[in-house]
């Protein structure tokens, strides 16, 4: 056997080296997540985007192999916190995307400090929450066709109160202004809490508001639930028709969350996350967490998501101009 020339020897070392070298960033991406990762949420606290984040990180924790929690950073209607997890590179930082972030704001706000199709990879709908029409019990509307006929018969002289300017409940009713052609006087509160109180108290005739924080009001006969802005009737109010069942097709609205990367986020890592979230809010512990919340899981793929992002910001950028939406 001849010996290896020494020269042939370094050239041999060398070439193993660099086949290790182009080896190592493949298994460290093989090897994603390598440590924990920061599930962001952009909203104070409590409420269901608190309740879809908790639910779907408690799942991924167990499918990922690596803990996901959850970071509450509220601030600017979102943007703060789409602002820096846009611009986050280390791969582990991950955010909560709602219909304000993502369809809302680009069209509320002069200037956002992030694109929300260009610096984001989407990569699951997590879930969708009911938004109810509502009215004080003692209007005389049984259902949305009685609400609208009330409306047209007296236009400027009910009003309905939301959550803010910009809020999902101010879109709603703006939503269903705009397709039934009605004029309803808006009155805009700071946060669900205090416009529900004049709600209850009759100081106000109307609102849409999620399923959540309404059902005990609803169930009790303190508040009348006149549609719900799904496609299909929810289970926790079978009796009560949707939108679209009341004479007005295709009517979606409904407060929806979903997982967002960082646009940096490699593909591989991207798809490994997906497949994790699609399939946390389908285990039967995080449906039974949703449902208890009027809150319906989706889990849907990357390609799904992104159309339906893109639906969403066609349908709301029209809303918005029509009613000279603008932030508080």
């Amino acid at each position: 056997m001849h010996p290896i020339h020494p020269v042939r020897r370094r050239l041999l070392q060398l070439g193993a080296g660099s086949a290790a070298a182009l080896a190592l960033p493949l298994r460290a991406q093989a090897a994603w997540p390598s440590r924990a990762i920061r599930f962001v949420v952009p909203f104070a606290p409590g409420g269901s985007s608190e309740i879809v984040a908790r639910t779907t990180a408690a799942e991924m924790s167990k499918t990922l192999g690596q803990s996901v929690f959850v970071d509450n950073k509220p601030g600017g209607a979102g943007n703060v916190a789409m602002q820096e997890v846009a611009r986050a590179d280390d791969q582990h930082t991950v955010i909560l995307g709602h219909i304000g972030t993502l369809a809302v704001n680009p069209y509320i706000f002069d200037k956002l400090p992030y694109d929300p199709n260009k610096d984001f990879k989407p990569i699951s709908l997590l879930a969708k929450v009911p938004s109810l029409y509502l009215v004080r019990p003692d209007l005389p509307a049984k259902n949305l066709k009685e609400f609208i006929a009330l409306a047209k018969k007296n236009p400027g002289k009910l009003n309905y109160g939301s959550a803010g300017n910009g809020s999902a409940g101010h879109l709603a009713m703006e939503y269903l202004k705009m397709v039934s052609e009605t004029f309803v006087l808006h009155v805009p509160y700071r946060g669900t809490g205090p416009q529900l109180t004049d709600l209850l108290a009759g100081r106000l005739d109307a609102s849409s508001v999620g399923a959540a924080a309404v059902m005990q009001f609803i169930k009790a006969g303190k508040l009348r639930c006149i549609a719900t802005g799904t496609t299909q009737r929810i289970p926790q109010l079978p009796e009560v028709p949707t939108v679209a069942e009341q004479g007005y097709p295709g009517f979606e609205m409904t407060q929806w969350y979903g997982l967002m990367a960082p646009a940096s986020l490699p593909q591989a890592a991207a798809d490994k996350l997906a497949a994790a979230a699609a399939a946390a809010v389908k285990q039967p512990s995080a449906h039974e967490k949703l449902s208890a919340d009027a809150a319906i899981g989706i889990g849907g793929t990357p390609a799904e998501f992104a159309k339906f992002i893109a639906a969403e910001q066609a349908r709301w950028k029209v809303v918005v101009a029509r009613a000279k939406i603008k932030p508080d």
